[in-house]
């Protein structure tokens, strides 16, 4: 678990507004923090740094992820990512909840950031959501594809994603693209979470907003 000192420097490095600065959009709530979730003992800080410039580099190993420990239901989030070095693949989870685990993944909804995917959508470990996936019956992983063109930036520029999620739909825009949409998803709520999936990448401007 992140120390309540090291989660404020993780906070300002990201740029975010509430819990150790200021008022505004709850990036992630100071009093219930953040969680690695991977492999017993290991250290946070071998998993990201901030960097001279304020931008938060993670590793991207062992295989997990970095979750808040506060839930959210009808919210906008808002990240920027880039690959410094070689692109790969990592995502964002959505309402991760206690249930049934898919290796290091649990039951929630990734939105994929990997190199080329950038958009589409996964449920994971047993989630669901109404619209039909774009793989083939039984294929693993299942995914339901991005629906726009491209927006993806090249390796080494930032990429925006923005997140809205109400009432059981989850829409996704990609560099400002609407790029997916489903509904009657299942969870319907939980914690927010950036994977490790072994490739490093950079984090900066996440913001979560809760909506009424």
């Amino acid at each position: 678990m992140v120390k309540l000192s090291h989660f404020c420097s993780i906070l300002a490095s990201l740029g975010v507004l509430a819990g150790c600065a200021s008022q505004g959009a709850r990036p992630f709530d100071q009093a219930n923090g953040l969680e690695l979730v991977a492999a017993p003992g290991v250290d946070p800080a071998s998993v990201w740094t901030r960097g001279a410039d304020g931008v938060v580099q993670v590793s991207g190993k062992p295989a997990g992820y970095i979750a808040t420990r506060a839930s959210y239901t009808n919210y906008r989030l808002h990240a920027e990512w880039r690959w410094p070095g070689k692109p790969g693949n990592a995502g964002v989870l959505l309402h991760v909840a206690s249930g049934p685990k898919d290796g290091a993944w649990p039951l929630s909804v990734q939105v994929q950031t990997k190199h080329g995917f950038a958009g589409d959508i996964l449920p994971m470990a047993g989630a669901s959501f109404a619209e039909a996936l774009t793989t083939a019956p039984g294929a693993y992983p299942a995914i339901k594809g991005h629906t726009g063109v491209d927006s993806e930036r090249p390796a080494g520029e930032w990429n925006s994603v923005d997140i809205l999620a109400r009432d059981g739909v989850v829409e996704v825009t990609v560099n400002g693209v609407p790029q997916n949409r489903v509904s009657a998803v299942n969870p319907g709520a939980g914690r927010i979470g950036f994977q490790l999936e072994g490739v490093p990448y950079e984090l900066r401007n996440i913001a979560i907003t809760p909506l009424p």
